[in-house]
């Protein structure tokens, strides 16, 4: 089965998370955290930083690690390095690839209609939560 790699951005503002509804694709209207693949040579750090640029026209800055989620979709294996971030200083989204976007709290979180991988990244931001 085919691998792909790809990294997911969990951006925070104060105490909520900023989570995307897909607007293309096998996947189209489910909910993720925005990112996408990693291309050849390039660092997980950089790719997400040059994904959100180019999904949300947005600067954002690493804080660390979340979790890697391996997850096998019908077709290929997922493999996302996913990591805590913020925006840059004045930095402001837009959205050019997704449908919608939500800002949501921790009691809120279960609110969307997850992507099977992306399930295990809020169970992981759930446990994270509760530390």
């Amino acid at each position: 089965m085919k691998t792909i790699k790809v990294v997911a951005a969990i951006i925070q503002k104060e105490n909520k998370i900023f989570a995307t509804q897909r607007g293309y694709g096998d996947f189209k209207d489910g909910w993720e955290f925005p990112g996408g693949k990693v291309e050849p040579g390039e660092s997980p750090e950089d790719a997400i930083v040059r994904e959100i640029k180019e999904e949300l026209q947005a600067d954002i800055r690493i804080k660390g690690s979340l979790t890697t989620v391996e997850h096998d979709y019908p077709k290929f294996h997922l493999s996302m390095d996913c990591f805590w971030a913020e925006l840059a200083d004045d930095s402001k989204m837009t959205l050019l690839e997704h449908e919608a976007a939500k800002w949501l709290d921790i009691d809120s979180i279960d609110s969307v209609d997850w992507l099977p991988a992306d399930i295990k990244v809020v169970e992981a931001i759930k446990k994270d939560y509760c530390k």
